[in-house]
This record gives C-alpha cells, sequence and structure tokens, in this order.
C-alpha cells in the first residue's frame, strides 16, 4: 500500500478558552489537524500516534480511515490549555498540562510513502536521529513548533531557537513555520528574507504562515496567496492544516498550485471549529468563490 504521507505525532486533549473567558474541550494536535486536511483533498495518509491505554479514545477524532491509523502504546498522553487573548486567537499562552511519551527511532514504520511528516506539539516529542533515520528513505517535512515550544516544570510554555538548526536543516524536505517562529529562527521580521535564509541553511522548500496570508519559497521565487475566511472560529489548527495540505499537493502540482488549494482549504477550515471535513469539490468550490483570480 503506498501512502503519500506519514504523519506521525501526539493527539492531545486540548482545554481552549477565548477571549471571552468560554472554554471547549476537544481533541487536538497537529496529527488530527494535518492528517485530516490531506485526506480532504483525496490523499492517502497513515497517521501514527502514541496513547496510553485510558485514552485511546481520542482516536475517534482522527477523520482519515481507521485501517490507516497506528497507535503505538504510551505511559502518558498529551494535555494541553490554551488561552486566546483576542477575538482573531493571534495571541494566546498555552499550558502543557501532560506530556505524552516521546517517539523514538524504533517506532518510524517501514512503510511505502513519499513524505514523511514530524508533526509534534512540543520540543521532546523527537530527536535528531528520527530525522536522519527517516530521510533515509522519505522526503522529510518539519513542523519547526516541535524543535521550539519547550515546557517549563509547571507547565507553561516558551520558545527558543533550535540549536540544531544549521545541522538538521539540510535532511528536511518540506519546513513550515509560523511568522512569529520565522523570527525567532532568523532574527528578522521579513518572511521573505527569513525562507531564504532557512533555505541557504539546507531545507528544500519552506512554508510560511501568517494570519494574512501564506508564503512559499523553493530557493528560486516567492510565492504568496491571501487567506480569506469569513470568520474565525476555527482558527486552531491553521497551520497543521496548510502544512499537509501543501506537501501532498505537491506530489503531483507545481508550487502555485499546492499553495493555491492549502490556503483555500485552510481559509475553509477556519470558518468551522476542528479539523476540515471537507473534501476536495468543496475546496474546488471555495476557490471559484473566493479565489477566482487564480482561476
Amino acid at each position: 500500500m503506498k501512502y503519500d504521507s506519514i504523519i506521525m505525532g501526539h493527539i492531545s486533549l486540548d482545554y481552549n478558552t477565548d477571549h471571552l473567558d468560554n472554554t471547549v474541550e476537544v481533541i487536538g494536535g497537529a496529527v488530527t489537524f494535518s492528517s485530516a486536511s490531506a485526506y480532504a483533498l483525496g490523499h492517502r495518509v497513515a497517521a501514527f500516534t502514541k496513547l496510553a491505554p485510558a485514552d485511546r479514545d481520542r482516536l475517534s477524532g482522527l477523520i482519515i480511515p481507521q485501517e490507516d491509523v497506528f497507535c503505538l502504546p504510551a505511559d502518558s498522553s498529551t494535555v494541553m490549555k490554551n488561552k486566546y487573548f483576542t477575538a482573531d486567537k493571534e495571541r494566546r499562552t498555552c499550558e502543557n498540562v501532560s506530556v505524552g511519551t516521546p517517539f523514538s527511532v524504533d517506532d518510524i514504520p517501514d512503510l511505502d510513502a513519499a513524505v514523511f511528516h514530524f508533526a509534534g506539539l512540543i520540543y521532546g516529542d523527537f530527536n535528531n536521529d528520527m530525522i536522519r533515520k527517516a530521510a533515509e528513505k522519505y522526503d522529510v517535512a518539519v513542523d519547526v513548533q516541535t524543535l521550539l515550544r519547550h515546557r517549563r516544570d509547571d507547565g507553561s510554555m516558551y520558545f527558543e531557537d533550535w540549536a540544531d538548526k544549521k545541522e538538521m536543516l539540510p535532511y528536511i524536505r518540506y519546513l513550515k513555520t509560523d511568522a512569529a517562529e520565522a523570527e525567532i529562527l532568523t532574527g528578522t521580521d521579513d518572511r521573505k528574507k527569513a525562507a531564504k535564509m532557512l533555505f541557504d541553511w539546507g531545507a528544500k522548500e519552506i512554508l510560511i504562515t501568517h494570519n494574512t496570508e501564506v508564503l512559499a519559497y523553493d530557493g528560486q521565487d516567492f510565492y504568496t496567496c491571501p487567506i480569506r475566511a469569513r470568520n474565525l472560529s476555527g482558527r486552531t489548527g491553521r497551520g497543521d492544516t496548510t502544512f499537509a495540505a501543501y506537501y501532498c499537493e505537491r506530489l503531483a502540482h507545481d508550487v502555485p498550485t499546492a499553495l493555491l488549494y492549502a490556503t483555500a482549504t485552510v481559509s475553509a477550515k477556519m470558518e468551522t471549529p476542528g479539523p476540515f471535513r471537507g473534501t476536495r469539490a468543496d475546496v474546488d468550490a471555495f476557490i471559484d468563490a473566493f479565489y477566482p483570480e487564480y482561476r
């Protein structure tokens, strides 16, 4: 069986509190949002996760067919608390209440796939040896959140530059950051300059998300596509949704086409909380309605 992508990461239980102090309990995690968007566009993806036995009910939060879900036993599962301070959900604090058992090199599956996506939540979910090992067989995709976001002993989170970035970036085919993470990595708030620096350090293709647009850079040209969500009730999972949609579309399309489909998918997703549950036909209709100049 051939997969377009293997997506590995923890399924988290999230307590999300909005700027009005309303709290909801939801199933989250990068693997949840990423696998949903890739599947919606017609791609075959395998989701690899780790859960404590008591938390296996979280698997029901995944949108993809259960036959493509692989759950490894764990001593602990991930629990997060997210507090949003603004209506657009751009400002937030995160607390890691429970740390999921880290993944190891031995957890990397031997499956036929094009891309291996490290969809982590905090530093320590994966190690450098895992990235090196995966790169021997797959095109590696990494969301740098899992390399920059650290946990203090009290569960509070902070961001710190990735000390091994120049050593490890050459192993990465697709690298995703948001605008703030790109600045942490490079020291510049100019997204184009940051993308070029990350490429020069070794990553082959860079994707940087922002609340207004998504930027892609392949070492030759910069491409941008605007986000056109009509509301932001489904803001959580923006980057994860965008990233998997993008690199899966890149398997058969050029950068501008993949970027359009990824940005349209996340724009549609952001209008409804939770992982994207639409289809490729829904994304095409969204493009026709809100991106007519791209047709």
